[in-house]
């Protein structure tokens, strides 16, 4: 952890905010006093290295913090007393409390000339091509020019990234997209625990390294933000599903951020489980909404999760729902399981026109533009191998 060089750090609403919802700049203050002291220590490494002779310092560290905050920031002002149900209302709130977080963020980094830069994701970002390599591009950028990226869903617009789990699950595909070496996800719980914390005998689990190190804690007990929407069971999805993609990832509260940041031992650390993939295809996989399915034979069923291979038109009987060429499907077996997912190269509407026939076929009936995979497998993630 305390080697680690680009790191992804991400804060939930309860964190920052008071009581009654608002934002606490003393909080903020203490968060931005810890980023500002670990990212200053990684450009001063690397101005004496470039002074010594024009190497960069293999010891830099750059910092992505996500950070909720804006439907909270925005519930005072608009005289909400708590954190309103219906989505107009919290989109509302988002609008007017982004403007405040961004602001008291600059105002606070601005302490040590730091100057920062903000970033509003939707899933599109994620999962499209283009809208990815932009993210990523904007992102390396930031971080390039010594701006400080301030990431957070663009809940003005969105619709289902405001239930997506208080941006644990956006951080963790954050921390992929920059290509991070660990995640550090701050809550006002410590760590994660066998029980619910408040019970005596409960302990901190200290380390994860797989499902079986999980298998004996509540999770549903086991911490939850208070002012929050996120909770612990989505906190720990989002450190699995960074840990699937080989970054390191700690649990802990916001106020052991500098232990989590330089290698102390605090909250829960989990190992890396596996290695990293496609961008879209992490996306696909964890935070994806399928916008339809298409069901597939047997035989296509092995290809698909089997043999790693693209779904043709030949192995699909059937299709549901009202989707675009580009947006993501389940593919399903005969018995209505989802075995995969992929992005569609084909209109809902076309693809009656296509079921059980060859691409030749389609290509000799219907056009050239006919002559290709339904989903190709670099679009394709299997869900159950």
């Amino acid at each position: 952890m305390g080697e680690a060089r680009r790191i992804v750090v991400k804060v939930g609403s309860s964190s920052l905010t008071t009581a009654a919802g608002g934002l606490d700049a003393d909080r903020v203050d203490a968060l931005v006093d810890v980023l500002a002291k670990v990212r200053n220590q990684g450009v001063a490494r690397r101005a004496s290295a470039e002074g010594g002779g024009g190497r960069r310092a293999g010891g830099e560290r750059e910092i992505v913090l996500v950070s909720s905050g804006a439907i909270a920031a925005g519930l005072a002002p608009l005289g909400l007393r708590r954190r309103p149900r219906d989505l107009a209302r919290q989109q509302a709130a988002a609008s007017v409390g982004q403007g405040l977080l961004v602001a008291r963020y600059t105002a606070s980094f601005a302490r040590y000339g730091v100057r920062v830069g903000q970033v509003l994701l939707t899933s599109d970002d994620m999962s499209r091509r283009a809208h990815h390599r932009n993210a990523s591009r904007t992102l390396d950028k930031l971080l390039a020019m010594g701006a400080f990226p301030i990431v957070n869903e663009n809940d003005t617009v969105a619709t289902d990234e405001i239930r997506f789990g208080d941006n644990d699950r956006l951080a963790a595909l954050v921390a992929h997209l920059v290509h991070a070496d660990l995640l550090v996800l701050l809550s006002d719980v410590d760590g994660v625990y066998d029980g619910d914390p408040s019970r005596p005998g409960t302990s901190r689990v200290a380390e994860v390294r797989g499902p079986e190190d999980l298998a004996h804690v509540e999770i549903g007990s086991a911490g939850k933000a208070g002012v929050g929407t996120g909770g612990m069971v989505t906190k720990i999805e989002a450190a699995s599903i960074a840990a699937a993609a080989g970054i390191q990832v700690v649990l802990t509260s916001a106020v052991h951020a500098a232990d989590a940041l330089t290698g102390g031992d605090t909250g829960t650390y989990f190992h890396p489980t596996g290695r990293r993939s496609a961008d879209r295809l992490l996306w696909l996989q964890h935070a994806s909404a399928p916008q339809g399915s298409l069901t597939l034979d047997d035989g296509a069923v092995r290809a698909v999760v089997q043999g790693r291979k693209s779904l043709l038109p030949a192995g699909i009987a059937g299709v549901e729902g009202e989707f675009s060429a580009g947006d993501p499907v389940e593919l399903r077996d005969g018995e209505g399981r989802a075995v995969a997912r992929g992005l569609v190269n084909f209109d809902a509407k076309e693809i009656p026109l296509l079921i059980g026939r060859s691409t030749h076929e389609l290509a000799r009936d219907l056009g050239p533009e006919y002559e290709r995979e339904v989903v190709h497998r670099d679009d394709l993630v299997v869900l159950h191998p």
